[in-house]
């Protein structure tokens, strides 16, 4: 892959001594208040090499001059050209990890989880012959044809679609020429994409739908509450599209409300009922929507009673200074769940924020379920999915709890 200012000399950075040390331990980030020195002004997308205090080399990473995010580290160690021989052997190290994981009837998948598989700032998700690509810095962008190239070569997908983090889109289409929701190739869509999942089918909206088009994250807690369902009533608040509620339908639940706020996202799950009809149970099990805030809905309905309720919310803390605040609405919500559940149900309680680590959510749910006075059992927690891997602190943002009363 060339180099963006492949005519300029290599943009050399020299950064603090704490930003060397976090480095040292396998960090893949540099903030721009951290680079003390640098030997010209940086473009967006070209290699910057860092050097210690001793010009010694530490590692090269892409270079973001317009994010506070400078420098996200790629190679570090020894120097190694980052040619397309490198990025070739960086996707097969990935797809080496993921070997063996997916049985045949599941098609739906996370290729690269960024930092974690040494692609940072990209994620790269395939569902069935549909590759999804996904930025969180713009520092991708001007080599997107190269890479765009290698994924679907290497992976004989029919189609890529490009999808951008919302800070980056205004740059994207301005000095790139490139819009969230665009197909990099293949064929045109006139709408969502399916494909398989355990042996369900399921719609990925892959243009403009949340993330990638689906949380594919939640693949393993969805199959482990599958495994609690059979003859219970259940309550999947913040729904989306209903994949626990289908996991739940084919291990035998008697009937399944779907509490969300998007009418969009309920159409959704209705959608994807449909196209399990055939599935074992799914067809017997009465399936019921309610669009409205969830807060409200579990405040004003305690009548309504549950043998398996599942809360899996949208982030409440996409910044530090909001943890303080998605601890409390985290506690609330589960009081809240604790008076819809009937005696020996099951609460499975999830949480996608970063910022709240594991322990201190799994703390929080545990005092406030014991709040409630009823004893309980602690059946299992459970982290990240085995093809989104976690490396780094800041990578740990997906954890769940799993209790009996």
């Amino acid at each position: 892959m060339n180099e963006p200012a492949e005519r300029l000399a290599r943009l050399r950075l020299r950064i603090s001594a704490a930003a060397e040390s976090r480095l040292r331990t396998g960090h893949p980030w540099i903030y721009a208040q951290s680079i003390q020195r640098q030997n010209r002004p940086g473009q967006t997308g070209e290699l910057a090499v860092v050097f210690d205090r001793h010009d010694r080399f530490l590692a090269v990473g892409l270079f973001d001059s317009g994010s506070a995010l400078a420098v996200r580290v790629l190679h570090r160690g020894k120097p190694r050209e980052i040619d397309s021989g490198w990025w070739a052997e960086r996707l097969e190290a990935a797809l080496e990890i993921r070997q063996g994981l997916f049985p045949a009837h599941t098609n739906g998948w996370r290729c690269l989880n960024g930092e974690s598989d040494c692609w940072p700032g990209l994620v790269l998700d395939r569902y069935d012959q549909t590759l999804v690509l996904k930025l969180y810095t713009a520092a991708w962008l001007p080599r997107l044809d190269p890479i765009a190239e290698l994924f679907v070569q290497r992976l004989a997908a029919e189609r890529l679609v490009l999808r951008l983090s919302r800070n980056i889109q205004k740059v994207a289409i301005e000095q790139f020429g490139r819009s969230d929701g665009q197909i990099l190739f293949g064929p045109a869509l006139e709408g969502p994409v399916t494909f398989l999942e355990s042996g369900l089918r399921f719609e990925a909206d892959v243009l403009c739908g949340q993330k990638t088009g689906f949380f594919l994250d939640q693949r393993e807690n969805r199959r482990h509450v599958q495994g609690l369902a059979a003859g219970r009533t259940v309550l999947n608040a913040f729904s989306f599209t209903g994949a626990f509620s289908l996991y739940a339908a084919r291990g035998g639940a008697r009937a399944v409300t779907d509490l969300d706020l998007s009418a969009h996202a309920l159409a959704g799950a209705e959608r994807n009922f449909l196209l399990n009809q055939d599935q074992p149970n799914v067809g017997d099990c009465q399936h019921e929507s309610v669009q409205a805030d969830a807060f409200d809905w579990l405040a004003k309905n305690s009548h309504c009673k549950f043998d398996l309720v599942i809360l899996d919310p949208p982030s409440f803390a996409k910044k530090e200074s909001e943890r303080a605040g998605a601890c409390r609405a985290y506690g609330r919500l589960v009081a809240q769940a604790m008076a819809h559940l009937a005696a020996g149900g099951f609460l499975v309680a999830c949480s996608c924020s970063a910022h709240v680590p594991p322990e201190e959510f799994f703390e929080i749910v545990r005092r406030s379920a014991a709040q409630s006075g009823r004893r309980f059992e602690e059946l299992r927690t459970t982290g990240h999915a085995p093809d989104h891997p976690a490396t780094f602190p800041e990578a740990h943002y997906l954890k769940a709890i799993f209790l009996q009363f």
